[in-house]
Protein backbone atom coordinates (compact mmCIF):
# COMPACT_ATOMS: atom_id res chain seq x y z
CA UNK A 1 0.00 0.00 0.00
CA UNK A 2 1.37 3.10 -0.83
CA UNK A 3 1.75 5.67 1.77
CA UNK A 4 0.14 9.01 1.52
CA UNK A 5 2.49 12.58 2.20
CA UNK A 6 1.51 15.57 2.14
CA UNK A 7 4.59 18.38 2.92
CA UNK A 8 6.79 16.00 3.83
CA UNK A 9 4.60 14.74 6.50
CA UNK A 10 3.40 10.78 6.23
CA UNK A 11 -0.33 10.78 6.81
CA UNK A 12 -0.76 7.97 9.97
CA UNK A 13 -4.52 8.50 10.79
CA UNK A 14 -7.89 9.70 9.23
CA UNK A 15 -11.26 10.16 10.20
CA UNK A 16 -14.01 11.35 7.92
CA UNK A 17 -17.36 12.75 8.85
CA UNK A 18 -19.41 13.97 5.88
CA UNK A 19 -18.09 15.21 2.96
CA UNK A 20 -14.68 16.05 5.01
CA UNK A 21 -11.94 14.32 6.33
CA UNK A 22 -9.11 14.85 9.19
CA UNK A 23 -6.09 13.76 9.33
CA UNK A 24 -2.77 13.23 11.22
CA UNK A 25 0.45 13.73 9.40
CA UNK A 26 3.81 13.06 11.05
CA UNK A 27 7.16 13.69 10.09
CA UNK A 28 10.88 13.45 11.29
CA UNK A 29 11.98 16.94 12.73
CA UNK A 30 12.77 18.98 15.90
CA UNK A 31 9.95 22.25 15.55
CA UNK A 32 7.07 20.59 14.48
CA UNK A 33 6.73 16.44 14.38
CA UNK A 34 3.17 16.24 13.85
CA UNK A 35 -0.17 17.80 11.75
CA UNK A 36 -3.13 18.05 11.86
CA UNK A 37 -5.32 18.91 8.37
CA UNK A 38 -8.95 19.05 7.00
CA UNK A 39 -9.45 18.20 3.46
CA UNK A 40 -12.55 17.41 1.24
CA UNK A 41 -13.47 13.65 1.50
CA UNK A 42 -11.52 11.73 -1.54
CA UNK A 43 -9.33 14.65 -2.15
CA UNK A 44 -5.88 15.42 -1.52
CA UNK A 45 -6.01 19.07 -0.73
CA UNK A 46 -4.97 19.43 2.79
CA UNK A 47 -5.47 22.63 4.50
CA UNK A 48 -5.86 24.45 8.29
CA UNK A 49 -3.08 23.11 9.45
CA UNK A 50 -2.37 22.66 13.13
CA UNK A 51 1.24 21.57 13.48
CA UNK A 52 2.12 19.75 17.07
CA UNK A 53 5.06 18.73 19.22
CA UNK A 54 3.82 15.44 20.11
CA UNK A 55 1.26 12.80 18.97
CA UNK A 56 -1.21 12.65 22.06
CA UNK A 57 -1.86 16.24 21.54
CA UNK A 58 -1.89 15.85 18.15
CA UNK A 59 -5.12 13.12 18.78
CA UNK A 60 -6.54 15.16 21.17
CA UNK A 61 -6.43 17.90 17.96
CA UNK A 62 -7.97 15.79 15.43
CA UNK A 63 -10.69 14.23 17.88
CA UNK A 64 -11.96 17.80 18.71
CA UNK A 65 -11.77 18.87 15.21
CA UNK A 66 -14.40 15.87 14.11
CA UNK A 67 -16.41 16.93 16.99
CA UNK A 68 -16.57 20.58 15.58
CA UNK A 69 -17.53 19.24 12.59
CA UNK A 70 -20.23 16.70 13.82
CA UNK A 71 -21.78 19.59 15.98
CA UNK A 72 -21.54 22.01 12.81
CA UNK A 73 -23.56 19.25 10.90
CA UNK A 74 -25.73 18.86 13.65
CA UNK A 75 -27.08 22.44 14.01
CA UNK A 76 -27.15 22.08 10.22
CA UNK A 77 -29.55 19.90 10.38
CA UNK A 78 -31.54 20.85 12.97
CA UNK A 79 -31.94 24.45 11.20
CA UNK A 80 -33.50 22.41 7.98
CA UNK A 81 -35.98 20.40 10.68
CA UNK A 82 -36.76 23.61 12.04
CA UNK A 83 -37.37 25.53 8.70
CA UNK A 84 -39.77 22.45 7.17
CA UNK A 85 -41.99 22.84 10.39
CA UNK A 86 -42.41 26.70 9.82
CA UNK A 87 -43.39 26.11 6.35
CA UNK A 88 -47.03 25.75 5.35
CA UNK A 89 -48.79 22.45 4.51
CA UNK A 90 -50.47 23.13 1.51
CA UNK A 91 -53.54 20.49 1.06
CA UNK A 92 -54.88 20.21 -2.59
CA UNK A 93 -58.54 21.26 -2.50
CA UNK A 94 -60.79 18.92 -4.13
CA UNK A 95 -62.34 20.39 -7.27
CA UNK A 96 -65.63 19.68 -8.31
CA UNK A 97 -67.35 21.28 -11.65
CA UNK A 98 -66.51 25.06 -11.95
CA UNK A 99 -69.46 26.75 -12.59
Amino acid sequence: MEKDINAGYIITDRLTVGNSEFVIGQRDTEIAPFVTWKCRKGEKDYFWGHYLSDRLTALEDLCNRVLDEVHYLRSLQQEKEATEKKEPKFQKKKHGQER
